[in-house]
């Protein structure tokens, strides 16, 4: 089997990780700056208030954090649709460096939260940054 061949499935694998995540950073990227209050309030929606929960609102705090999630979604994005082994790796290292802090934080919130919306939402970190940790080995192993 060729090179190319053998590459393929890996590839995209990884490319649908990423744009799995960048999906993900970019609805809350775009909820937070267009609607910042209603983002605070019914984030993830369905009557759960994880945002809510943790302290008082900060418009500006919030549109900072959107627009971060944005830009990963951009940058995961990018490295997507490129698929360069250097991009996929910076675009996976900020992604990490940014979210391992934030999910540590949310680790010690957990008193706030019902069972299911901890599972919720730290699941959703834990399946985010296994897949960006995921795509990363990849794109490494991958011939170019």
């Amino acid at each position: 089997m060729a090179t190319a061949d053998r590459s393929a499935r890996p590839r995209l694998l990884s490319r649908g990780a990423l744009l799995l995540v960048a999906a993900a950073q970019a609805e809350i990227g775009i909820w937070g700056l267009i609607a910042p209050r209603s983002f605070f309030t019914t984030y993830p929606g369905l009557g759960h208030h994880w945002v809510s929960a943790l302290g008082r609102y900060n418009e500006h705090l919030l549109r900072d954090y959107a627009a971060s999630e944005l830009g990963f979604a951009v940058l995961l994005g990018a490295a997507a649709i490129w698929f360069d082994r250097r991009l996929v790796l910076v675009a996976a290292v900020a992604f990490l460096a940014a979210t391992l802090p934030h999910f540590v934080y949310h680790l010690t919130t957990t008193g706030s939260f019902s069972s299911g919306d901890n599972l919720g939402s730290l699941g959703g970190f834990a399946v985010e940054l296994v897949l960006v940790s995921g795509a990363a080995l990849l794109a490494w192993r991958v011939p170019e």
